[in-house]
């Protein structure tokens, strides 16, 4: 009984590592494409003309309170959107992502924090789907299905995590499929994979017999392809390298491994967890240093 217990707990955390760096990621993500506001395009909507219509300057300033981290200012601006244009898809997107920031900042002290958490979550989940619906060809909607998901997962069993794992890599997947550029997708792929990949045979016998449920597999293959491609992407991004490193390392590709953390020392800090990132890539490259 204590090894069926500690074999489930195993699995839960190895499955719930990655929809937490998942959402790590996300937000930071946004934030800093905010910086390049222009004529031409918002943030999750590049082809939006910022026309000076109400719309066009609700959204334009929604992102810019988010940017400022005033999501409950920003969610004030998208609802405007939605007064006027109830299918507006980037909105509805956004929006999700606000939701998903709301349920991430309540604290583990406070009483039943994991099912207001939840709410929040759903809440996201159900703006997220209400924006592919609307428009299946915007990219974040998608995205922000997979970060609704991968937060309700998180405070989930271990079953609907594993039930989950499989519409998560869906909705990455479509998100890659209608933008090939977007080298964020590529990098919460990467990760993916190699989470998967770690997934030891008995913990996965474990799941099939215990929960009647088989979890996704990954490759440490694919996990190489897709964040080489989220760093060709994104060549300054350091969580990426960071991540591509860890790869390397896991199939004890020393060279590679070394390679892509030394890179790292000379990259501008522009996330807010950059300098956190630079000082395990300094570790991890001490801890390697003579293989």
């Amino acid at each position: 009984m204590a090894t069926q217990l500690q074999l489930g707990k195993t699995i839960g955390q190895l499955v719930i590592v990655l929809w937490m760096f998942f959402l790590l990621l996300l937000p930071r993500v946004e934030v800093f494409a905010q910086g390049s506001l222009s004529k031409t395009g918002r943030v999750g909507c590049p082809n939006c003309a910022n026309d000076g219509s109400p719309i066009s300057r609700s959204l334009q300033k929604a992102d810019e309170l988010y940017a400022a981290f005033k999501p409950k200012e920003a969610l004030a601006e998208f609802l405007k959107v939605l007064d006027s244009d109830p299918q507006n898809a980037e909105a509805l997107s956004k929006i999700a992502r606000v939701y998903i920031d709301f349920g991430d900042v309540i604290p583990e002290s406070t009483p039943d924090w994991e099912a207001k958490r939840l709410k929040q979550y759903q809440i996201a989940e159900q703006y997220a789907r209400k924006a592919v619906k609307a428009d299946p060809s915007v990219v974040w909607g998608h995205f922000y299905v997979a970060a609704s998901l991968g937060s309700m997962a998180t405070v989930s069993p271990v079953a609907k995590q594993i039930d989950m794992a499989g519409e998560i890599r869906g909705a990455i997947e479509k998100a890659i499929v209608l933008d090939p550029q977007n080298g964020f997708a590529y990098h919460v792929y990467g990760v993916w994979h190699r989470k998967m990949a770690e997934i030891g045979k008995t913990s996965r016998m474990f799941a099939s017999v215990i929960y009647g449920r088989s979890i996704p597999t990954g490759s440490m293959d694919k996990s190489i392809e897709y964040l080489n491609k989220a760093v060709a992407l994104n060549p300054a991004v350091i969580a990426s390298r960071l991540e591509l490193a860890r790869t390397y390392v896991a199939v004890e590709n020393w060279s590679s491994a070394r390679s892509f953390l030394a890179s790292i020392a000379g990259l501008p800090i522009q996330f807010s967890d950059d300098a956190k990132h630079k000082q395990k890539a300094e570790q991890l490259l001490e801890e390697i240093k003579a293989r």
